[in-house]
């Protein structure tokens, strides 16, 4: 039965959705003239959205932009079942294709999380698999992994202002980015050619690459990545990469997604 407050969760859910569609944070008015809701109650709505972490609010231009708990959110649904069941077949092909190993990670707040991990079979490898932390589980900062990175690298500039909004940032191996504003720079690059990759930031002599996955409304959700010893390498960034695109165009296609334009 419908209460007075059906109204107001019905718009607030209405403006989540909306931001969640915008390439970026908008302001105040525009969400009003957009949803067709009296500016008085975007306002509240707001206010409450953004003390709760679902909305972050930018002072410089009055803007709004999706928070961490909109994150958080999205982020528990993709680490259900049915992502893990349409990756797993491509990351078992990848990891035999490569001889190395493979990840599918998601965001959580500012951390990497791992769902699923294989390890190539002994007769696709000429060597042991490297022992490494990135288990099934392992959560990461998102900053410092080739998966975090591809993910954020897509995310608006709003998402990853919330989720750093001040430094320093911390390090594993005492290299990586610094600062917030360093972490963009190195996003914005990573961004624009379409894939990411981190080299000695989580452990010592290991590289790993990643490119992103995306949802319906061109969001990332999830990203591949591989992960190999510096000194052992035996295919070029440019076939891995290729590798790694075409996988996740499967995934994105198979979740019925679509790249940014």
């Amino acid at each position: 039965m419908p209460t007075s407050a059906s109204p107001a969760v019905g718009r607030a859910l209405d403006i989540l959705l909306h931001l969640s569609g915008r390439p970026g944070p908008v302001r105040a008015p525009a969400l009003a003239a957009d949803l067709g809701i009296p500016r008085s109650s975007v306002y509240h709505i707001l206010t409450v959205l953004v003390d709760r972490g679902f909305v972050t609010y930018i002072p410089e231009g009055q803007l709004y932009g999706l928070g961490v708990s909109a994150f958080e959110v999205g982020s528990a649904y993709l680490r259900h079942e049915p992502l893990e069941r349409l990756a797993r077949p491509l990351v078992r092909t990848l990891a035999r294709e490569l001889g190395q190993p493979v990840h599918l990670g998601v965001l959580h707040g500012a951390e990497s999380v791992y769902l699923l991990k294989e390890l190539p079979s002994a007769s696709h490898t000429p060597e042991p698999a490297p022992d490494l932390v990135t288990d099934v589980g392992v959560r990461l900062p998102a900053h410092l992994t080739a998966n975090g990175r591809a993910l954020l690298a897509h995310s608006s500039p709003a998402q990853v202002r919330a989720l750093f909004p001040s430094g320093p940032l911390i390090t594993r191996t005492g290299r990586g980015p610094r600062t917030p504003a360093e972490l963009r720079r190195g996003l914005a690059d990573e961004r624009e050619r379409g894939w990411s990759e981190e080299v000695g930031l989580v452990t010592e002599g290991m590289r790993s690459l990643a490119v992103p996955a995306f949802d319906h409304l061109g969001q990332p959700v999830a990203a591949l990545s591989t992960t190999w010893r510096q000194a052992a390498g035996r295919h070029s960034v440019e076939e891995i990469v290729e590798r790694l695109r075409r996988a996740a165009a499967r995934l994105t296609a198979a979740m019925l997604g679509h790249s940014p334009v």
